[in-house]
């Protein structure tokens, strides 16, 4: 018997909370939520004459349209049984809920990031990031929804993309902070 089903049979506990804690994983939750921080964080930079105001949360939004276009093909691919909690059938593998969640919520958390004054602001906004992550991973393995070997995988898949949004974004900022001339204060 592999590992994460000894996990699973173990951990699977269908309740309310996890129920709730699965749903915020969910493209109807969690795209919404990514969808308000772009639009502050855009209008916020373009306010401030931010030059390419626009660049991080396009950025933030084609990575979340990224998440469905691998997830979908890997799921097919590897066309992996559900519990025993779900209905028979395939593709679980990996978790779409889990890879929604990391990326919707870290893309909003690296957004924000740059805009909060305080380093205790900025790291109990990366606390509530991992803590709602994790609370959608326990929430769909204790539903019964996935094995914990799948949610593993979508965090690994959206530590990735995050990775590369942070750098995206770091470099870009170095760009423009590196003497590039903005339209609006001309040459420097």
């Amino acid at each position: 018997m592999r590992v994460d089903e000894r996990a699973s049979r173990a951990l699977i506990r269908p309740d309310g909370v996890s129920e709730f804690l699965a749903d915020l994983g969910n493209v109807q939750v969690a795209v919404p939520v990514l969808a308000a921080v772009l639009l502050h964080v855009a209008r916020r930079a373009r306010l401030t004459g931010t030059d390419r105001w626009w660049l991080p949360a396009t950025a933030a939004a084609v990575l979340m349209a990224l998440v469905p276009a691998l997830v979908v093909p890997l799921k097919e691919l590897t066309d992996r049984p559900g519990t025993s909690a779900v209905p028979p059938g395939t593709g679980y593998y990996p978790s779409g809920h889990t890879a929604t969640a990391a990326v919707a919520y870290g893309a909003a958390t690296l957004l924000l990031l740059p805009w909060l004054r305080s380093a205790y602001a900025r790291r109990e906004l990366v606390i509530a990031c991992v803590v709602v992550n994790a609370a959608v991973g326990l929430g769909l393995i204790r539903r019964g929804y996935h094995w914990p070997l799948d949610v593993v995988a979508s965090w690994c898949l959206g530590a990735v993309l995050l990775v590369s949004l942070w750098l995206f974004l770091s470099r870009s900022s170095r760009r423009t902070s590196a003497g590039t001339p903005s339209r609006r204060t001309g040459p420097s």
